[in-house]
């Protein structure tokens, strides 16, 4: 028979053993006590914190035989051991996601009526009940509101705010929260200690790291990195089995991003995947990492629950760099941990973070003022949200590389375009008949189909609304230039400008109005048949 999964062997078997999580279990103890038994309660929370384990224990509870209450349940009687050997015909679990429609609902809306066969109450678990479809809360409602007095419910949900308002306010609602990680650590140690495992200190806290306050997901990747119970398990050790890099690899790749070193940084990555580490891993590492700098610079060392020499890293990083510096660099690495679309090359996301974040131009701190736009009267105007009035960026010198590539500009132009229409409405029009034709530095260099659209796009206020909208969706401050096609260019779409100008409507709604020619279509004449008469 196949050897039972630690988190399995460990699952919690009374209220006290249930860790981090006590003001949820004093609660229901103290209403056991009292006899105030609830008919629906929701537990929701973070996966792997709780919610199903201590569901069962309160079945348990209002079940169990012992005479009693403040010692239920007790592990000893009949129903307990029931319960506990999954045998319990009064406790029924339902994955919500397994039986999402109306008709499993009404199913069990038909044998909730039938008395309880062994306890004294019949328990429904209906786990992640956010699957539910509407049709299914609906269903459910009618029997939260009229429940059998002999039927609890227990909703357990990761994302309550998929729940509606309507199950919400019929049950009695407890909040799982992540275990820190001193307590998730302290209970790996109990664990390891009573298997006879031998690991270090240091490797428990990489596992209730990466384990990120689940006590599930802590003790499968305890699990894991024990392949040997006999062997002694070194920090070493534990990163190569959970595919993670080491510290020292993380800091030392923060410092090269503070010293600006690109083939420094470049080389830890490539080492650290080189030995073990996943690409995806070690991006979350660096995140996590550069998060409590973060939090060391707003808030001070203390707050940070890690070793004093973490600490004083920490610290000494935080003063090395700007607030809005930093924020990008998490920004980047976040968006390294999401990328999957780099799997034939996975350190990819990682290299593009590390350069990115090196090349950009940090975001300088300007106090901003708006400035009052008149008050528009008239039917028919709406309100155009002012543009911030701050000093222009200045243009990086010639030569300077690349802050964005043209690649992110493209996929970002509709985003472009929506935000500047907040700030002009006549711009988004405009940008239809531009492209960019190169990036100088932090400089756009923008190519108009004629002077025209140059000059309307040169005007102060949309000039300053456009700086305004590319900041915005950039994130950074861009600057832009705008130039007349040339005839080389033009010569890609020679006709363009020739049907314009035939179509004197056309050519007003451009020229004067600022219109903008989305596509040219050209439909083919149907020749008409000759009648056969």
């Amino acid at each position: 028979m196949p050897e039972q999964a630690l988190y399995n062997k460990w699952r919690p078997m009374r209220f006290e053993d249930v860790i981090g999580q006590e003001h949820i279990t004093r609660t229901l103890q103290g209403a056991l006590r009292k006899g105030r038994i609830r008919h629906a309660y929701l537990f929701s929370g973070p996966r792997g914190t709780g919610k199903t384990t201590t569901a069962r224990l309160l079945a348990k509870a209002v079940n169990c035989q012992h005479k009693d209450p403040a010692r239920r349940p007790c592990n000893a009687c009949p129903h307990c051991l029931a319960v506990n050997e999954g045998r319990f015909l009064d406790l029924i679990e339902i994955d919500a996601a397994s039986h999402t429609g109306v008709d499993d609902v009404r199913e069990l809306r038909e044998k909730i009526a039938f008395s309880p066969g062994e306890g004294q109450y019949k328990i429904y678990i209906i786990d992640e009940v956010h699957r539910f479809s509407a049709a299914a809360f609906d269903a459910l409602l009618k029997t939260l509101e009229e429940p059998p007095e002999h039927a609890i419910f227990v909703l357990a949900t990761t994302e309550i705010e998929k729940v509606p308002e309507t199950i919400l306010s019929r049950c009695l609602p407890f909040e799982f929260r992540r275990v820190p990680l001193a307590v998730l650590t302290d209970h790996l140690a109990r664990i390891a200690k009573a298997e006879g495992f031998r690991i270090d200190r240091e490797a428990l806290e990489l596992i209730a790291r990466q384990g990120a306050g689940s006590v599930r997901d802590s003790i499968s990747l305890l699990d894991q990195t024990v392949a040997d119970p006999g062997e002694h398990i070194t920090l070493a050790m534990a990163e190569q089995a959970l595919g993670a890099a080491g510290r020292r690899a993380v800091s030392a790749l923060v410092d090269a991003l503070l010293a600006g070193d690109i083939p420094g940084g470049l080389e830890i990555i490539h080492a650290a995947v080189d030995g073990g580490a996943d690409p995806r891993q070690f991006a979350r590492q660096v995140v996590d990492h550069l998060r409590n700098v973060l939090l060391t610079q707003t808030a001070g060392e203390a707050i940070i629950d890690d070793t004093s020499e973490a600490r004083q890293t920490y610290a000494r990083q935080a003063a090395q760099i700007s607030r809005a510096g930093l924020l990008r660099i998490i920004r980047l690495f976040n968006e390294a941990t999401q990328d999957r679309s780099s799997d034939w090359q996975p350190q990819l996301p990682l290299e593009m973070a590390l350069l990115e974040s090196l090349t950009a131009p940090e975001t300088p701190v300007v106090v901003q003022q708006i400035v009052q736009a008149p008050v528009a009267t008239g039917p028919q105007s709406a309100p155009t949200p002012p543009v911030l009035e701050e000093p222009e960026p200045e243009a990086t010198p010639p030569g300077t590389p690349p802050a964005i590539g043209i690649l992110a500009i493209r996929e970002k132009w509709l985003e472009l375009q929506r935000a500047a229409f907040r700030h002009n409405r006549n711009l988004p029009p405009l940008l239809d008949h531009v492209r960019v034709r190169e990036v100088e530095g932090n400089t756009l260099v923008m190519v108009a189909q004629n002077a025209i659209f140059k000059e309307k796009l040169e005007a102060p206020d949309r000039r300053r609304a456009l700086l305004t909208a590319l900041k915005q969706v950039f994130e950074m401050p861009l600057q832009f230039r705008v130039e007349v096609e040339s005839e080389g260019e033009r010569a890609a779409n020679p006709n363009t400008q020739e049907r314009i100008a035939s179509d004197e409507l056309v050519a007003f709604s451009v020229h004067q109005l600022g219109g903008a020619i989305s596509d040219i279509k050209t439909e083919p004449i149907e020749e008409e048949e000759p009648d056969d008469e």
